[in-house]
């Protein structure tokens, strides 16, 4: 293969007219330059240069070469100008996991506030349960991911980086008709004898559920085992039971079922922005973090003021 180097001289022998002219643009000596060319021909395995009394003149197999020098020079600058584009955030590709009751809460600002402030750089997203997302990174179809965790369990990954962004309190869920529905904060012994509409399929809140009942004294009675909140809510509205959610999860409430906060400390999630620790963030992760716990903040102050 081609030195590069030695292709860049003999281009500016070429342009220069004679390699005494060449050295002096290059700031070499005329031996120095006549060495590189010298090096050049017998990894080309053929003459690149004829010397005649006026000067030099590039052989067939000179102009080819000097003619794809030509072409890599373009390329460089082509490199060059992308990389000023990349890092100042006017190009580039940013992927982003997210997890579903994230992606259709705290995603949407996200994406909103990053594309107001980087309109140049695409941003993908990847949707999934937590292992997948912690996978994606692993193998960096991602480079930020939205995850989360509980206190009683918290991710412990040596090879991630978390950022906490926000708390996502467990909130009860009620049909508008229940006993409850009018009430500002219920306290979890209140719902002792209530039947609940459970998370099926091991889901986290359904070990949140048992660890709130411990503290009111009593074990949980299913009454309906649902696949999605959208099926949460669809169940307690028609009165089979209460249930909990994690706040985030419920913001699109339907209008007969109540979102009551718990009167005692709810279980609290963790939402949590992650990338692998040995990876060196691009500009556009590093305002992706940023822009993340932005729009948390935003949506935790709505919180506070609704």
């Amino acid at each position: 293969m081609l030195d590069t180097t030695r292709m860049f001289t003999l281009r500016e022998v070429a342009e220069h007219g004679s390699i005494t002219a060449a050295a002096a643009a290059l700031g070499y000596t005329t031996s120095a330059v006549s060495q590189q060319i010298a090096k050049l021909e017998k990894e080309a395995g053929q003459p690149l240069l004829e010397r005649h009394a006026r000067g030099i003149v590039l052989t067939e197999a000179g102009r080819s070469v000097v003619r794809h020098t030509e072409r890599i020079l373009i390329e460089l600058e082509a490199a060059d100008a992308e990389l000023a584009e990349i890092k100042g955030l006017r190009a580039g590709v940013l992927a982003l996991g997210t997890f579903p009751t994230a992606g259709s809460s705290l995603l949407p600002l996200v994406v909103k506030e990053f594309k107001t402030r980087h309109p140049g750089v695409e941003l993908k997203v990847l949707s999934g349960r937590f292992a997948y997302l912690v996978d994606a990174l692993r193998r960096r179809e991602t480079e930020l991911s939205l995850l989360w965790d509980y206190e009683w369990n918290r991710v412990d990954d040596p090879t991630l980086t978390y950022h906490h962004v926000m708390n996502d309190p467990t909130v009860l869920l009620v049909s508008e008709r229940h006993r409850l529905a009018d009430r500002d904060s219920i306290r979890i012994a209140e719902l002792r004898d209530e039947s609940w509409v459970v998370r099926a399929d091991d889901h986290p809140v359904a070990q949140t559920l048992e660890k709130l009942c411990q503290q009111g004294g009593f074990t949980p009675r299913t009454s309906v085992f649902a696949h999605d909140y959208g099926e949460v809510q669809a169940m307690v509205a028609v009165d089979l039971g209460v249930a909990i959610a994690p706040r985030l999860a419920v913001l699109n409430l339907r209008p007969d079922v109540r979102s009551i906060p718990l009167a005692t400390r709810p279980p609290q999630r963790r939402i949590l922005v992650a990338h692998l620790t040995e990876r060196r963030l691009s500009p556009a992760a590093q305002e992706g973090i940023a822009v993340c716990a932005a729009a948390a903040h935003q949506l935790q102050e709505g919180f506070e003021t609704g």
